[in-house]
This record gives structure tokens, C-alpha cells and sequence, in this order.
């Protein structure tokens, strides 16, 4: 590392680009999952924001990994949420307020060998610490709808959260096809949480979304039943791999994988060509 490597600027480099690219960075970070995470600070009480590296943990978390790189003194980040718990995490797409859990003794323990099994890296670190490195649960806290969209238009927010679900169909993916013929521990979680999303994405657009369309623009009839239609058959599919998934099947779960990213492609494409100029049309004309 060059001598004159300023990890400040760094950081704000990375936060900048998340931020104008809705959770897209390259360097290090390319291809990741990262998230930005706000903390207040313990001495100060003023915010500091950090890309961090993250697990998805099913449910309303994720787990980040107090590993500092491998340093003997937990990050400044950690010693933050200690002292303030309450933090805000920045996905990309969503913007939200959470609650930070310190896992303990064979939950932290568990999850800790679970990161280590889908990347060694996480062993090294261990190694070249010196410390127990803290395992932390970022548990979002209920509000209505699913957090803020940093979006100008019922339309882009549409977008971004697709684009939120083929990047992670895309790192499951990879993951699937990666490594032996067993999954392991973490990539299970990794199909699950992902199953779950688009379960709750459906669901959401199903019950609260397209009713509030049909009730304003009757000529979307059709487009609505194609897309209902679509959902259910996406469904089929998303339970194709929770089963693949239970079995520990590697080779069943990266087929059915496959199979769901070639539809949900096919569907969120139609979708967006279909109800981003609807929507974003009965928005101009609301604001007028």
C-alpha cells in the first residue's frame, strides 16, 4: 500500500461513487456486496458514514464484520455502535434506519465460520488480528413501506430496484456455480434471503400497487394480468429452489438459478417497459 494512503479520502471516494451509482462501485468493492453504514460517533456524538462489506442474514438484517482489515483494534465504526446502537444503513437503492446487534458465543460463532467458509479472507484475518473480530446484525426497524428510495420518479424507483435483484441474482449466480458440489452454509442463506425479496416484492406489487393502477388506468387490464400471470410462474420457480436449496443440491440450485434469472429477466424488462411511462406519466401530471 503506497505510503501516502489516505484511508479517509478512500472511503469518501467510495461513498461518492455509491452514492451516484445507487450502490455500484468499482476497485476493490466491484462485483460485492456493500452497503453504507452511518454511525454517530462515540466521543463526538456527530455522524460518520463507512462502506462496509456485508452477509445477508434473511428476515429484515444483514451482518457486517468488525475485521478492520485484520488490525489489532476493532474499527472506529464498531466502537461507534457500541456506544450509539441506533444506525442507518444506505443499500443502494433503500435508505434506512437500524438497530446494531453484537452477536454472541455460538451465534456469533456460527456466523463467523459461515463467512469463512464462502471466503477464506475472513480466516486470515482472525489470524492476523489477535482479536475475537465482532460479528454485528444491522436489524432494520419497522417502518411504513420497505425504506426510503433516493429516486426522482415512481419510475426509477421501479429501475433501481430491479437493478437491486439482478445484481444479486447475478452474485448468487456466480456463487452457485463456484466451489464443489455441496452448498455451503452462507450460500444457502444467500438463495434464501434472495427467494424471500422477491416473494415480498410480489407480493407488495400484487396487493397494493397494481390494484391502485387498475383502479386509475382500466386500459392496464391486460398488462396486468400478463404480469400477474408472470408472478405466479416466477413463484413456481423461486420455490424450485428453496427445494434445490434444503437438499443441499449445488447442481440442482445453479440450475434452478438459472432458470429464474432467465425469466425474472424477461419479466422485469416487460414490467419496466410496461409501468415506468405509466407511472412516471401520472406523476407529471400531478405535480401540475
Amino acid at each position: 500500500m503506497p505510503s501516502d494512503f489516505d484511508p479517509y479520502d478512500f472511503n469518501r471516494r467510495v461513498i461518492d461513487e455509491f452514492r451516484a451509482n445507487h450502490g455500484r462501485v468499482g476497485g476493490p468493492f466491484e462485483g460485492g456486496r456493500l452497503l453504507l453504514l452511518t454511525t454517530t460517533g462515540a466521543r463526538t456524538g456527530t455522524p460518520h458514514t463507512t462502506p462496509v462489506g456485508y452477509l445477508p442474514d434473511g428476515g429484515d438484517r444483514v451482518l457486517v464484520i468488525a475485521s478492520a482489515g485484520g488490525s489489532p483494534r476493532h474499527p472506529d465504526w464498531y466502537r461507534n455502535l457500541l456506544a450509539h446502537p441506533r444506525v442507518t444503513v444506505e443499500s443502494g437503492v433503500f435508505t434506512y434506519e437500524a438497530r446494531a446487534v453484537v452477536l454472541a458465543g455460538d451465534e456469533r460463532d456460527q456466523a463467523f465460520a459461515r463467512a469463512v467458509e464462502a471466503d477464506p479472507g475472513w480466516a486470515e484475518y482472525q489470524r492476523k488480528a489477535g482479536r475475537v473480530i465482532p460479528v454485528v446484525a444491522l436489524e432494520r426497524i419497522a417502518g411504513p413501506g420497505p425504506g426510503h428510495i433516493e429516486a426522482g420518479s415512481p419510475g426509477e424507483a421501479i429501475r433501481l430496484v430491479h437493478d437491486a435483484f439482478r445484481r444479486e441474482l447475478a452474485l448468487v449466480r456466480q456463487e452457485t456455480a463456484d466451489g464443489g458440489s455441496s452448498l455451503g452454509a452462507q450460500l444457502r442463506v444467500n438463495c434464501l434471503t434472495l427467494c424471500q425479496g422477491l416473494d415480498n416484492h410480489h407480493a407488495g406489487e400484487d396487493t397494493m400497487m397494481f390494484p391502485f393502477l387498475a383502479e386509475r388506468h382500466p386500459e392496464f387490464a391486460p398488462v396486468r394480468e400478463r404480469l400477474r400471470r408472470e408472478h405466479e410462474r416466477i413463484a413456481v420457480l423461486v420455490e424450485e429452489l428453496r427445494r434445490a436449496v434444503a437438499a443441499e443440491d449445488r447442481d440442482g440450485a445453479r440450475a434452478e438459478v438459472v432458470r429464474l434469472t432467465e425469466e425474472l429477466e424477461a419479466h422485469l424488462a416487460y414490467e419496466e417497459e410496461q409501468l415506468v411511462p405509466l407511472l412516471d406519466g401520472a406523476a407529471r401530471r400531478s405535480s401540475r
